[in-house]
Formats: C-alpha cells, sequence, structure tokens
C-alpha cells in the first residue's frame, strides 16, 4: 500500500523512489511487525488474562508446567496482526504470491483461533474434533495447492528440485498439487506439535522464515537465480516482504513468550506460522530444503508418529513423553536447556539449508 504512495510522491520528490527497493520493503516490514508486536503486546495480553483465555496444563505431564496454568493464550493473534498489516503496507499487492501467502497464512490462523476458542473460551477440552480440524486444514491446503498450479506461468514452477544437485530437476504435472498440498498441511501440524515450551516453536520458525526469504529474493532475480543454479521462479521475490513480517512478527511475539512466557500462541499461532512456511516453501520451489531446514518441526512429528505407533503395535512407548521435548523434560533437562539447544540444532540446520545455494 504505502509502495502505491511513494510512487504517487515521487513526482513530487524523486527520494521517495527509495521505497521501490526490495530490500528496503523487507526490512521496513520487519520493523512495521516488530512494532506492532511491542505496542500491541501487552494490550492484548492483558485482555486475554481479563478473559480468562488461559492456558490448561494436562496433569500427566512434566510437573513444571503446572505453574503455567492460567497463562493468556492465543497470543498468535498478535502474530497475524503483525504480519497481515506489515506486508499488506509494504509488498507489491498486484503480486499473486502475496495474496496467496496471506490467504493462506490466514485460513489456518482461523482453523486455530476456533480450535482455541473451543478449548479455552467454551471448555470443550477436545477442541475441534479432529477429523473437522484436518478437513479444513485439507480445504485450505488443497485450495492453495490448486490457485498456485492453476496460476503457474513456466514448468519450473511445478517441477521439484533436488538439493545439492544442479540438474536433478523432476518435473511433477499435477502431482504439484499433491506435493504441495502435503507441504503446507504437513509444516503447519509440524509447527503445532512442536508449540509446547516457552519460545520453543517460534524461534525455530523466524529462523526458517529469515532463510526462506534469502531463496525468495534469490529466486525472484533472474540474475541471482541462473548465478546460483536455482530456479527462477518470476515474482517470488516480493514474498521476501511476507518473510521478513513473519521475522519482525516472530522476534515481537518472542519478547512476550521467552521463558517465563507471558503468553503462548495457541493453535492459532502455530497452524498459521506452519501454513505460512509450507506455502513459500512450495513457491520458491524449495520444498526438500524445507525439511532440512525445518528439521526441529520433523523431529517432533516424527516422534510423535513413532510413540503412537509403537503403542499401538506393541503396547509400549518408545519415548517417556511425546512430543520430543516433553521427553527430554521428563529425563531431567530444564526447560530453558531443552529450548536453546533445539534453537542451536535449529541455526545448524538452517546454515545446512542456505549451503544448498551454492553447493550443487
Amino acid at each position: 500500500m504505502l509502495r502505491y504512495v511513494a510512487e504517487w510522491l515521487t513526482q513530487y520528490y524523486s527520494g521517495f523512489n527509495v521505497f521501490s527497493y526490495l530490500t528496503l520493503r523487507a526490512i521496513l516490514a520487519a520493523l512495521t511487525a516488530l512494532l506492532i508486536s511491542f505496542l500491541i503486546g501487552p494490550v492484548m495480553i492483558r485482555k486475554l488474562a481479563e478473559h480468562q483465555v488461559g492456558q490448561r496444563v494436562r496433569s500427566d505431564g512434566p510437573q513444571t508446567h503446572l505453574t503455567k496454568a492460567g497463562t493468556p493464550t492465543m497470543g498468535g493473534a498478535l502474530i497475524l496482526v503483525a504480519i497481515s498489516v506489515a506486508t499488506l503496507l509494504w509488498a507489491d499487492l498486484s503480486n499473486r504470491f502475496v495474496w496467496i501467502t496471506l490467504a493462506v497464512t490466514i485460513a489456518f490462523g482461523l482453523i486455530g483461533f476456533w480450535d482455541d476458542y473451543l478449548k479455552l473460551v467454551v471448555g470443550n477440552s477436545r477442541g475441534l474434533i479432529a477429523r473437522y480440524k484436518y478437513f479444513w486444514q485439507s480445504v485450505a491446503g488443497l485450495g492453495t495447492a490448486v490457485a498456485l498450479y492453476a496460476t503457474a506461468k513456466t514448468p519450473v514452477e511445478t517441477t521439484l528440485i533436488v538439493p545439492f544437485f544442479k540438474d536433478v530437476l523432476i518435473p511433477l504435472g499435477p502431482f504439484f498439487i499433491v506435493l504441495a498440498y502435503f507441504v503446507i498441511v504437513g509444516s503447519s501440524n509440524a509447527v503445532n506439535l512442536t508449540d509446547g515450551l516457552d519460545g520453543l516453536a517460534i524461534m525455530p520458525a523466524v529462523l526458517v522464515a529469515g532463510a526462506l526469504g534469502v531463496f525468495a529474493y534469490a529466486s525472484g532475480n533472474v540474475v541471482f537465480a541462473n548465478y546460483l543454479g536455482i530456479p527462477y521462479v518470476a515474482g517470488s521475490g516480493e514474498v521476501l516482504v511476507f518473510c521478513t513480517a513473519i521475522f519482525g512478527a516472530g522476534l515481537g511475539f518472542l519478547w512476550f513468550n521467552t521463558y517465563p512466557a507471558q503468553v503462548f500462541m495457541g493453535d492459532i499461532g502455530a497452524l498459521a506460522l506452519g501454513a505460512a512456511l509450507g506455502v513459500v516453501a512450495v513457491i520458491v520451489r524449495q520444498e526438500i530444503v524445507l525439511f532440512i531446514m525445518g528439521g526441529v518441526f520433523v523431529m517432533e512429528t516424527v516422534s510423535v508418529i513413532l510413540q503412537v505407533g509403537s503403542f499401538k503395535l506393541r503396547g509400549k512407548r518408545i519415548f517417556r513423553m511425546a512430543p520430543i521435548h516433553h521427553h527430554f523434560e521428563l529425563k531431567g533437562w530444564a526447560e530453558p536447556k531443552v529450548i536453546v539447544r533445539f534453537w542451536i540444532i535449529t541455526v545448524i540446520l538452517v546454515l545446512v539449508g542456505l549451503a544448498t545455494l551454492k553447493l550443487r
């Protein structure tokens, strides 16, 4: 929005032309989202506390979590507001990728909101029934996948790129819809499973979003894309603004979510952030790299699958508790130690993912 205002003002002063630069708008989006988080955060936390929208803690989990009962939840709404406003202010609103990323993020956020509302406000401990939750996630994910496939302008936009190999390109055709669907829905649920400790999910999400922003910038620039040997996707560079908005909003939320947390993001934030990361990875054709950089999310998801599968098949558990971050807590690791070590793992994996830009 402000990009168009700046374009109009250039007729009076050429200096406003600086706002046409993608990198500057990306930086301003991050700062805007961060500022919104700082300004709205305290008010939102206070309102959530007044309306007693507080965390409910499982009695069979780590005993240290019992003190978290009543902590304001649904703080992910703050993240959604900051991302949406910052993106709308600084992105090119004629770009289809901007609207697709915003739409899927808000859609998954609404699904998470309804689940949180049923659990925390209505008092229904089950929340949104799992099959209904997955149904609406599938509707949003499939709709996004179809939209990306239908609006693809070049074959590379529906081609699977294998990292570390310059010439391994697998045309997917209609199977692109299946891949995009699973990446978006899977990423959403993976982040949701990870969101169990103070700041555990948000920092990896911030780091991965920042790295995907680098991929978006490179993929949207024909010179950089050709030099690095990655697919050139026209218009994908504008997704950088969306990624930096996630970066700023995430850091702003972490200010209040860091241990000991003043607020939790809830499903409204976790489902939305996961879907956002998934759709960006699909747009820039880096689904496999997302799997690498989001290794912590993958590890958390796999731990749940293994735990459930083992218990149903053998009647025995593999971990003391799943997701795996609770396993380490029950082994005696302090919560901050688990959180920081998972952050360190994410930093390493993000660096590996970024290395695929050059190592081909």
